[in-house]
């Protein structure tokens, strides 16, 4: 039983909770701005700038997909406010209509091109191909010491570890400027933070979780974890730090939950088949979030501006 799990489900859940965390971490600080669209976007830009970047360089490396999700959004800040200009309509609209566009357009790209010999498909950037990264050289717990089997575990799980390492330390350095810009961001420019620059370094880092978990867990879990824990979160607490516990402490647990229910829910209820863990991830993450909103001590103050999470 032991050597089953690690081979065929130790680095799946690994992979979805590292993903979890580093979707959830910068998405507390979009939540508290009133960006959480911001999130939803990126999923969004990252597919056709990744299709994209494939079509030129005709690999999937980390470098390309970085390179190509960059620029698609710079294209899509383009194309936000010329709809803004041109149409005259309010920023979310415009938003709305340009990254689903967007999304979009990428997804006819993947049908109309030839990526069989690789893992980009429209069912992949839905919801990934979590379920398939399987340690195949793996004998059970020993082969967490075995230098041999972890040369063999799936690339996406280092790949995933390194950028939610990054999130992580970028949060942790730039924590306090982040926590003043937040709240107030003139008080941040009168000491000298840059929040302009802030603002943009938290979607860029937001922009580099969303690449790195897109090629394991797609754009469902990416959206669903950029909104679900910090919004959770968020009716739990008034104090920003025991926010982001509470936000990782969510993702985690839905990323877990999520795996196992995916693969072993239908078997409970009668059924043959699973289900997409990557949905049922998103699944468990928004009912998560459901109870914070029934049962949750601070839930009557949803409506309370960002000031409240300072104290």
């Amino acid at each position: 039983m032991g050597a089953e799990f690690v081979q065929f489900s130790l680095t799946p859940i690994l992979i979805g909770t590292l993903a979890a965390i580093a979707c959830a971490l910068p998405g507390n600080f979009l939540i508290l701005r009133r960006q959480a669209l911001i999130g939803d976007a990126i999923s969004h830009v990252v597919l056709p700038g990744i299709v994209v970047a494939f079509l030129i360089t005709g690999t999937l490396g980390a470098v390309p997909m970085l390179l190509g999700a960059a620029g698609a959004a710079v294209v899509s800040v383009i194309l936000i406010e010329a709809v803004k200009r041109l149409g005259n309509i309010e920023p979310g609209a415009a938003m709305g209509v340009v990254f689903t566009t967007l999304f979009a357009g990428g997804v006819l790209l993947l049908e109309q091109s030839d990526t069989s010999s690789v893992h980009l498909d429209v069912e992949h950037a839905l919801m990934g191909n979590l379920e398939s990264l399987i340690w195949f050289r793996a004998t059970g717990w020993e082969s967490l010491l075995d230098p041999v089997a972890l040369a063999s575990l799936p690339p996406e799980l280092p790949r995933m570890a390194v950028a939610c390492a990054f999130v992580i330390v970028l949060m942790l350095v730039f924590w306090r400027w982040l926590k003043i810009a937040t709240f107030d961001e003139g008080f941040a420019e009168a000491l000298g933070i840059p929040a302009t620059a802030l603002g943009l370094g938290l979607v860029i880092t937001a922009a580099i979780a969303a690449v790195a978990a897109f090629d394991a867990v797609g754009s469902i879990i990416v959206i669903a974890m950029f909104i679900c824990p910090p919004a959770a979160a968020r009716l739990m607490t008034n104090r920003l730090e025991r926010q982001v516990w509470w936000s990782v402490l969510f993702a985690v647990l839905s990323a877990v939950l999520g795996y196992v229910f995916a693969g072993y829910g239908p078997l409970w209820f009668g059924s043959q088949n699973a289900v997409s863990a990557a949905g049922m991830i998103a699944t468990v993450s928004g009912v998560i979030l459901g109870l914070a909103c029934l049962y949750g001590p601070h839930r009557a103050r949803l409506g309370v501006g960002r000031e409240d999470a300072a104290t």
